[in-house]
């Protein structure tokens, strides 16, 4: 089970990971949470004022978090005119006004979740150089949103815009400085992929 997620008897998942991974996986969680920045600094007391609070209505400037909280109105496949696209612009506004705080708080509690339970393991394997780390289903859900989230910090980080550029990465020398970020990137996707398939099984 090194390295692959395997299903639980009644549900969830689980994996063995060894403290390198563990502190490699926290590290990155921890870096995706303060790239997405804090929650609002008020809470009015009032779930349904909270719930329709405004949001951003401008895209983020870093392109991390434009591309964790991409426009939901456009499509760079198929190129708009400028009166579609102002169009694009102006309902993209509007949705991001209503729904970029709420995804930024879903995202932020996917990766407290993952570090919370590496935390947890960390301190029940004390000194064992690693641990079996079991999720229930909702935490399965949470790892994987983060799990995605971070593929995606990475992937644009490293430039990737399609298959060709993940086949290219493969080939990368030892000696290019985006290695260990690769490497990384790859090792992630793997983690994804079993947790898709222990949770579909």
């Amino acid at each position: 089970m090194p390295g692959t997620f395997e299903p639980l008897p009644g549900g969830g998942a689980a994996v063995a990971l060894d403290d390198v991974e563990i502190s490699i996986i926290r590290s990155l969680a921890v870096q995706l949470l303060e790239l997405i920045g804090p929650g609002p600094a008020e809470d009015s007391g009032d779930p349904l004022a909270d719930l329709f609070a405004e949001g951003p209505s401008e895209p983020p400037s870093d392109p991390v978090l434009r591309r964790l909280f991409p426009d939901a109105y456009s499509d760079p496949e198929q190129p708009a005119s400028p009166r579609d696209a102002e169009e694009q612009k102006a309902y993209s506004a509007e949705f991001r006004r209503y729904t970029e705080n709420d995804l930024r708080a879903g995202k932020r509690d996917s990766a407290l979740a993952v570090i919370r339970s590496l935390d947890a393991l960390s301190s029940a394997s004390a000194g064992e150089g690693g641990a079996v780390l079991k999720l229930s289903p909702a935490e399965s859900q949470q790892w994987l949103g983060a799990l995605n989230d971070l593929r995606l910090a990475i992937g644009s980080r490293l430039e990737i815009t399609d298959d060709e550029d993940t086949d290219l990465l493969y080939r990368l020398p030892d000696t290019d400085p985006r290695k260990p970020m690769v490497m990384a990137y790859l090792w992630l996707g793997g983690l994804q992929e079993t947790l898709v398939g222990t949770l579909m099984a």
